[in-house]
């Protein structure tokens, strides 16, 4: 039983650290979340998996600045909103439909609120 626990999170693991990796292209699904996911599920079933997730670029750019420091940089903020600002606007230009382009509106003003006023911001000289 137990081994059957393990795998199955070595398995969500995989499929979080996935759907994580293509969300850091589709504006719509999330990377973070599934990242933070993948660290559970494999923080609790395999060492080697955990280990192998906090090595990748994508853990790194993504979750490992926050966990270490409890903040972002200024300059990483602007990069992150401009990425989604860019991604998201291709996606209201080309829905045809109304409410999912206020939907996505709405859901960059959310993202910017959060990153710009809840998230707290690092100054460049706070690396320790």
């Amino acid at each position: 039983m137990k081994q059957l626990k393990k795998y199955s999170l070595i398995i969500i693991g995989l499929a979080s650290f996935v759907l994580g990796a293509i969300g850091s292209f589709l504006p719509l699904l999330p990377t973070t979340p599934f990242l933070l996911l993948a660290l559970y599920c494999f923080t609790r079933s395999s060492e080697k998996f955990n280990w192998w997730l906090k090595s990748t670029k994508l853990y790194q750019n993504y979750v490992g600045e926050y966990l270490e420091h409890r903040s972002i940089s200024f300059d990483k903020k602007i990069k992150m909103l401009i990425s989604i600002y860019i991604m998201v606007g291709i996606s209201i230009y080309f829905v045809p439909i109304l409410l999912i382009k206020v939907m996505l509106g709405l859901m960059l003003v959310t993202q910017t609120v959060v990153l710009l006023f809840f998230v707290k911001t690092r100054k460049i000289n706070e690396n320790e």
